[in-house]
């Protein structure tokens, strides 16, 4: 897909959500339905697909979530290494990952992962538990952010190389660089939700907007 190499202003943003409201609505709806109605083995689904995402892309942790769909639930990690190989360019770390994962939670809640992060009052202690356990693996704040979304959680921002640009870019933040610590990500996720009130725009809506302006897609 075509990339917008030019620097994002605010008026492009307005432009550009303006064109993509209906589609990003469409796909947050989606995201909600997940979080209402999927099976756990589905959510379980959306958090490896973010242990693949992490240092990789978007696409590659698509093709990557293909390869391995029916080893999710019992697959070993030589197993998922094998399938991941030309397909993720980190094929043992991410398949130890995955294992090491899964058997917490097994442990953990039963796999019954709807109802453990439910049991969260406080949204931050949610991404925080997700990032925190030690035992889950290779889900930083900006993977743990895009997890909850995608399960249907709103008003986490996923703080990627492409939002951190754009908001660079329009000047609400001072640098690009991902933030390196608990106390920066907050603070940079609170820059975008003072952006979302001065634009009017919806929170989670900005974020999938400005993401699509840098790579032209509008996925998950």
């Amino acid at each position: 897909m075509r990339r917008d190499r030019e620097p994002v202003t605010v008026e492009k943003i307005r432009a550009a959500h303006r064109a993509r409201r209906r589609e990003i609505q469409s796909r947050l709806a989606e995201f909600e339905e997940v979080g209402r109605s999927a099976a756990d083995e589905r959510l379980w689904e959306e958090m490896v697909f973010c242990i693949f995402t992490a240092g990789a892309s978007a696409r590659m942790g698509l093709g990557s979530i293909e390869a391995v769909r029916d080893l999710l639930a019992r697959g070993t990690q030589n197993e998922l290494a094998a399938a991941l190989r030309r397909k993720h360019r980190y094929p043992n770390s991410r398949s130890g990952y995955v294992v090491v994962t899964r058997e917490f939670l097994e442990g953990d809640c039963g796999m019954r992962l709807r109802e453990r992060l439910e049991g969260f009052r406080d949204p931050l202690e949610r991404r925080d538990w997700l990032v925190r356990e030690r035992r889950i693996k290779g889900l930083g704040y900006k993977e743990s952010s895009h997890f909850l979304r995608n399960v249907g959680y709103r008003g986490y921002a996923i703080l990627d190389k492409h939002i951190l640009h754009c908001l660079a870019e329009v000047g609400v933040i001072a640098s690009p660089q991902p933030p390196s610590t608990r106390a920066r990500y907050l603070a940079a996720e609170e820059s975008l939700r003072g952006f979302a009130r001065e634009m009017d725009v919806d929170f989670d809506e900005l974020d999938l907007v400005l993401w699509s302006m840098k790579t032209g897609e509008i996925l998950k």
